[in-house]
């Protein structure tokens, strides 16, 4: 059964807030939409660059494909199989697929709306993308016979136009295939047939002409304007391009024996999915949407989409080389606290617990803490979480560079990492033949805490160093995802990270836990005790606060527990990037409750939670944890996260007076959540303010080192501005 139904019944089962409905939650799937739109938004921002706002409307492309393979393909297999589990809000998986459907397609009107707007703009600059019907128009007799070789040369090879007719069967459309479907006359007997050109899924999108200005076709306008080399003899009669999105959600078998072999094939299994999406461009004769419904699936959600198919794909668009249309570069600080010892991570850590903010502060500090470890001959073992590396990783060469030193080397590499698994079973494989102990984890719970562990001979003693980071191991997002990096040798600390991998890598259960919070064990019980304790400095008549920060709200037993704080006075502020199934500013549940989104030139993506302690935040007192956890059941059900509190001076103050308070004082990146589930800008104020500026101008506290002491002190940020 698939495990998206399999857990819809479990849910339907034991959820005791199920029938609370809409009154007290925010439909998970709508919410997630409202923030699709908010990262649109950006693009129609005037005031990023203009290839920067492209950047936007690509992302906001992409993230609704993904959307659409994993999320509505889970609701469209509890549709057909009849599963009746309703969300936290009360609907049914039929309600939710009809509001999202109209939100979605509304969602992509506005997408094209938004690239015709920065496509005309983008011509003002002299950049230009061009379609089939503009070719002729836009370019020289040179430059188009330029284009007719290209297409001769790397394109036609590559291309197999297929007939459609009772010989010839309709073929398969891979996850993302985008084709163009031909209505086609033979001029010598005027008979008709109809032709299918497939736009390989390995060839880049677009065709950039030499020389500037820059000029961009995409390779289905050149299919089309070279038609006649494709089917020479025919007279086209109509052409128009379509796209399939299918399920791509990979489902894991609770008795699979071998993980490695069922991934391996799951990957190619999900490139056959069922069709969730079929896109037609706008003005497709009807009969040949009827043919395409008929053929890929009359279960899929058929939309109209505009006159360019595949929004994501614009992000090759972005790469021209043009810096006057893109954010001026940033250029990362390496913490100075690690070149006062000369580079010499260990010592560094072993003096003070050091945070590190990225992408601010370079992920190359985490690269030169794994590299020291590898070349350190002190060093005798490293354990390492690995959920996503990405494609050329430093992360993994430092790993294997210790193993073949001798270290004793262990990596929990997750397979079932979302759209990462093909590339993680490459680097699984890459790290046993160097000598890793590679560990998979747990069947059906995700390994998605983010952990280094490196033990040390030290003295003739061995001393635990760690790190522990709130985002991944991915050199490439970790320039564009705000962060944290906590780096500690704190003996407490080293034990229990030592019983996490422990229970990683063999199921041992860990006791005696002395700060660190496990889930699926405890972490969700430790957020209601928190919560639970400023419920208690309430009615004591103590000051009471909760300030949050994360990507998703979704727990209705964490939603339940804050409605219950907000009714007895604890103020709660919450930054919450994406999905937020919880209603704010409703008077007699959540009126002291407040919600706001930030998406700007960064991706927040840290994970924080403070607790004011009985003391008005932000104070020395308060308790403050860092996770890899967002507050959403997967997270405290069925992966393997961790929460830490952070208590050391520096570091506990960089992210109380630093991280939280520049998010809840932003004002220029800010949507604020209201009752009824629409966002608005927030005011920007008399004083405007800008996080993601502020923080790349502005030096962290933990990172400084002495140049806190020679006059190098970080501008003081209050909520009073």
């Amino acid at each position: 059964m698939n495990r998206s139904v399999r857990q819809a019944r479990l849910d339907s089962d034991d959820d005791p807030f199920q029938e609370r409905g809409t009154d007290r939650y925010f439909n998970r799937e709508l919410s997630w939409l409202a923030f699709n739109r908010r990262v649109l938004e950006e693009a129609r921002n005037v005031a990023h660059p203009l290839l920067e706002r492209l950047r936007f409307l690509s992302i906001s492309g992409s993230n609704l494909d993904e959307f659409f393979m994993v999320r509505v393909a889970g609701l469209k297999g509890q549709q057909i199989l009849e599963v009746e589990a309703r969300s936290a809000d009360g609907l049914t998986p039929s309600q939710q697929l009809g509001a999202i459907t109209a939100e979605a397609d509304a969602l992509l009107v506005s997408q094209e709306t938004v690239w015709r707007e920065i496509r005309h703009a983008l011509s003002d600059t002299g950049l230009q993308v061009l379609g089939s019907s503009r070719i002729d128009a836009m370019l020289s007799q040179e430059e188009v016979a330029w284009l007719e070789t290209h297409f001769r040369e790397q394109i036609f090879p590559v291309i197999t136009p297929q007939a459609l007719d009772p010989a010839h069967p309709f073929p398969f459309m891979p996850n993302k295939g985008l084709a163009v479907m031909f209505d086609l006359v033979r001029i010598s007997d005027e008979e008709p047939i109809r032709e299918l050109v497939m736009v390989p899924n390995g060839m880049s999108r677009f065709v950039r002409l030499p020389g500037t200005p820059a000029r961009y076709v995409a390779v289905e306008s050149m299919i089309k304007r070279f038609s006649a080399m494709l089917f020479p003899g025919y007279r086209v009669e109509g052409a128009a391009e379509f796209r399939v999105l299918r399920d791509s959600d990979i489902e894991i078998e609770e008795e699979a024996e071998d993980l490695v072999r069922y991934f391996a094939n799951a990957i190619k299994r999900r490139r056959r999915g069922r069709v969730i999406r079929l896109e037609l461009e706008s003005g497709m004769p009807e009969s040949l949407a009827k043919v395409l419904r008929v053929e890929l699936g009359e279960q899929a959600l058929v939309t109209e989409s505009g006159s360019f198919l595949g929004i994501g794909d614009l992000d090759q668009i972005v790469e021209e080389d043009r810096p006057d249309l893109k954010f001026l570069p940033f250029s990362p600080r390496f913490p100075e606290r690690v070149r006062e010892f000369g580079g010499d991570c260990f010592a560094a850590i072993s003096a003070k617990d050091i945070i590190v903010h990225h992408p601010y502060e370079t992920f190359d500090v985490v690269l030169a803490f794994l590299k020291q470890a590898a070349n350190d001959p002190d060093v005798v073992a490293i354990k390492q979480t690995l959920y996503r590396a990405g494609k050329q990783s430093a992360v993994i060469n430092a790993l294997i560079q210790a193993a073949e030193a001798g270290k004793s080397v262990t990596a929990v590499v997750e397979l079932k990492a979302r759209f990462e698994e093909e590339q993680n079973l490459l680097w699984a494989s890459a790290l046993e033949r160097a000598g890793v102990q590679v560990v998979y984890g747990f069947i059906d719970w995700k390994t998605h805490a983010k952990v280094s562990m490196v033990v040390r001979r030290e003295a003739g003693q061995f001393r635990t160093y760690c790190h522990f980071g709130t985002g991944n191991y991915h050199p490439i997002t970790a320039k564009i995802y705000t962060d944290l990096s906590f780096f500690t040798a704190d003996p407490a600390t080293g034990r229990d990270a030592a019983r996490m991998f422990n229970y990683i890598t063999g199921y041992v259960e860990p006791e005696n836990m002395e700060g660190l919070v496990l889930s699926p064990r405890s972490l969700r019980a430790r957020l209601i005790e928190e919560i639970e304790a400023e419920i208690q400095h309430a009615r004591a008549g103590r000051p009471a606060t909760i300030w949050g920060k994360m990507n998703s709200l979704v727990d209705p037993a964490i939603i339940e527990k804050l409605y219950e704080a907000s009714g007895a006075g604890v103020e709660i502020d919450l930054v919450i990037r994406g999905i937020c199934c919880l209603r704010p500013r409703i008077p007699g549940l959540s009126e002291n409750i407040r919600v706001k989104s930030i998406v700007g030139r960064f991706l927040e993506h840290s994970r924080i939670a403070v607790f004011g302690n009985g003391a008005p935040l932000p104070n020395d007192d308060a308790r403050i944890y860092i996770s890899s956890a967002d507050w959403m059941p997967r997270n405290f059900d069925r992966r393997v996260e961790y929460m830490l509190p952070l208590k050391s001076g520096s570091v506990h103050d960089q992210v109380l007076d630093q991280v939280m308070l520049a998010n809840l004082i932003d004002t220029e990146q800010s949507w604020d959540l209201y009752a009824d589930g629409t966002y608005g800008r927030t005011p920007p104020g008399d004083k405007p303010f800008n996080l993601h500026r502020y923080f790349m101008t502005n030096p962290s506290l933990s990172g400084r080192g002495a140049a806190l002491a020679e006059g190098g002190a970080v501008p003081k940020l209050s909520l009073r501005g």
